[in-house]
């Protein structure tokens, strides 16, 4: 039976047939709604089943059968905007896991690796040194050391090339 013919005829409001036909003409866009609402289908098809469970609890109630669309709007946004209140205070309350924490050897040789990295840095002349240094420290793109440096980008791809191959070369004879 369509959701029209059940609402024209007042004196025959059955709920299960009602809702039925609400439930077919109009599921997949509450689902839809949901879904746009919260950003999550499964989540977003509970909600509408609940709010059409609810509405059949409640159907004696409804004063206007042309309205039970409306009412179930309603409730699908209602019941989203809790959802998401509920889930920011699950987010709030979470205890926030901690960071691994290296070992003792592990920061030694983290330490021993940047120091032998540093003084190989210092061998470097003055530009390829400032270009790593902008590159991976400040974490600079090309056009921005170019800028710093005022110098052009091929400059920079050059020194940074050049840097390479002898940081390379001088951290490989010192294993």
């Amino acid at each position: 039976m369509v959701y029209e013919e059940c609402v024209t005829h007042e004196s025959s409001w059955d709920a299960d047939e009602a809702l039925t036909a609400v439930y077919t003409a109009h599921y997949t866009s509450l689902v839809r709604l949901g879904s746009l609402l919260l950003r999550d289908t499964g989540a977003a098809e509970e909600i509408v089943q609940d709010a059409f469970v609810a509405m059949h609890g409640r159907w004696h109630r409804l004063r206007d059968p042309h309205k039970a669309l409306a009412y179930l709007r309603t409730a699908v946004v209602n019941r989203c905007r809790s959802r998401q209140r509920h889930l920011v205070v699950v987010d709030k309350h979470t205890p926030k896991s901690l960071p691994d924490e290296p070992s003792a050897e592990q920061a030694v040789l983290r330490t021993a690796e940047t120091d032998r990295v540093i003084e190989a840095m210092r061998t470097l002349p003055e530009k390829q040194r400032t270009v790593m240094v902008l590159r991976y420290y400040g974490d600079l793109s090309e056009a921005e050391i170019a800028d710093t440096m005022g110098i052009s980008r091929g400059s920079v791809k050059s020194h940074a090339a050049r840097a390479t191959k002898s940081l390379r070369q001088l951290l490989e004879q010192n294993v």
